[in-house]
């Protein structure tokens, strides 16, 4: 992103006479206009979002095939079910998954799995029974195809296929990147660059990264690069009480993503200043649940809800710009309320600052207020 508060000011003002084209539903559905499907207002007791929810789950985004795990975790007890053990079988890559007896573990981490470059894929499974946490003080899981501590396998490194990551059926508590600096930091409980990522019926929740910074973030999720610029699919998940600079709970650069069938809920940005950082102050507080800044890229919500998340400066909900406005940001069936925007969003649209391609972005059968 490349405006201060001065610019942001002006750019709002001008952006008074924004078109509601696209835009089916606004703060109330308009006499004969068909409502959005109603979403809860609490995350569901599963702790995750709705692979059967109001969207159709693209293929590309649905569970990955774990009958045949290269690694269990555990031999059928808690106890058994360790850190150390779990770190192994990530940087082991495969199938991954877990025997920690009938009942929910959770698994407090040490250290931080790391991802191995050399790994086609990697698919790590908790069976709706794991929690991976990091107990406050680490972040639980990173991948990185630019760093050499993890080998580099290619000139490419911004730009290859693997390894493809697949998160699915857990929970990421507590994860902490706080001072973690490689490759600008942020990334709470997952931190990827490279590769393919995704993300299916997993919850996170209060992930923490660095509190101030003009362009860090996402207390749960932080992206850098992907293979051919193909989307992060996040489908049936949930993130709660995430909090970082920008982005309390996912962010990216240049990352497009399709986000389906999800819920957001009381996730804030806390830094201050903006991006680029205003003079005096620290910059961040962009984006209180999800922060995208770059170029061409895309960002779909689809069937999801978003509420009660806060930005202290722009978005309570969603920030987007598109630095060379040839981004767009597509919001369909899914409901933004009580959003908080502390210092600035575009107009007519709550919870939301959109800089990108056209004068708004595009908003179908959805209720934003």
């Amino acid at each position: 992103m490349r405006f201060g508060r001065r610019a942001l000011t002006a750019v709002l003002v001008s952006g008074a006479g924004l078109s509601m084209s696209g835009m089916t539903v606004i703060g109330v559905t308009p006499a004969g206009a068909t409502a959005p499907p109603a979403v809860a207002e609490s995350v569901p007791a599963t702790g995750a979002g709705s692979l059967t929810g109001t969207v159709p789950v693209p293929p590309e985004a649905r569970p990955a095939d774990v009958s045949r795990p290269t690694t269990v975790v555990g031999r059928g007890t808690p106890a058994s079910c360790t850190s150390q053990a779990f770190v192994r079988a990530v940087a082991r890559g495969g199938v991954i998954t877990f025997s920690c007896g009938p009942r929910p573990v959770t698994i407090r981490l040490t250290a931080t799995a790391k991802v191995r470059n050399t790994s086609a894929r990697v698919v790590v499974d908790g069976g709706g029974k794991v929690t991976l946490s990091g107990a406050g003080k680490r972040r639980i899981l990173y991948m990185n195809t630019c760093d050499r501590a993890q080998v580099w396998t290619t000139s490419h490194c911004d730009d290859q296929p693997a390894p493809a990551l697949t998160l699915q059926n857990l929970t990421f508590a507590d994860g902490d990147s706080t001072g973690q600096r490689t490759d600008g930091g942020g990334g709470g409980a997952v931190f990827a660059r490279g590769g393919r990522l995704k993300v299916v019926n997993s919850r996170f929740v209060r992930n923490r990264c660095d509190r101030t910074g003009p362009d860090l973030g996402g207390a749960a999720i932080r992206v850098l690069d992907q293979w051919h610029d193909l989307p992060v699919y996040v489908a049936g998940s949930s993130f709660e009480n995430g909090v970082c600079s920008n982005g309390g709970a996912l962010s990216g650069i240049g990352v497009s993503w399709q986000i389906v069938n999800s819920v957001f809920v009381g996730n804030r940005a806390v830094g201050r200043g903006a991006n680029p950082a205003k003079a005096g102050s620290p910059g961040g507080g962009n984006g209180g649940a999800v922060y995208a800044d770059g170029n061409r890229y895309a960002v779909r919500i689809a069937g999801s809800l978003m509420t009660g998340n806060h930005a202290n400066e722009g978005g309570g909900a969603v920030f987007f710009v598109s630095n060379d406005r040839s981004g767009s940001l597509r919001i369909e069936h899914s409901t933004l309320r009580r959003n908080v925007s502390g210092g600035f969003e575009t107009r007519g649209f709550p919870g939301v600052f959109y800089l990108g391609a056209g004068r708004a972005p595009r908003v179908v059968s959805s209720t934003l207020r």
